[in-house]
């Protein structure tokens, strides 16, 4: 399953978007956006947030 993004937690720093490898995860108005499609569901976005705002659902 792709990454998934509680917008309440998120605080659009950015992070999780540097460590994306296929660039699936992009900063939209200020909060993180995950390309569904795209996502390869490697974790390195969750690793990244400092905000916990981030899951990889089995």
């Amino acid at each position: 399953m792709p990454a998934e993004v509680d917008k309440e937690k998120c605080v659009g720093c950015g992070s999780c978007e540097g460590e994306c490898p296929v660039e699936a995860i992009k900063i939209v108005d200020g909060v993180a956006t995950v390309k569904k499609d795209d996502c390869v569901s490697c974790g390195a976005c969750k690793e990244a947030c400092p905000a916990e705002a981030i899951e990889i659902k089995d």
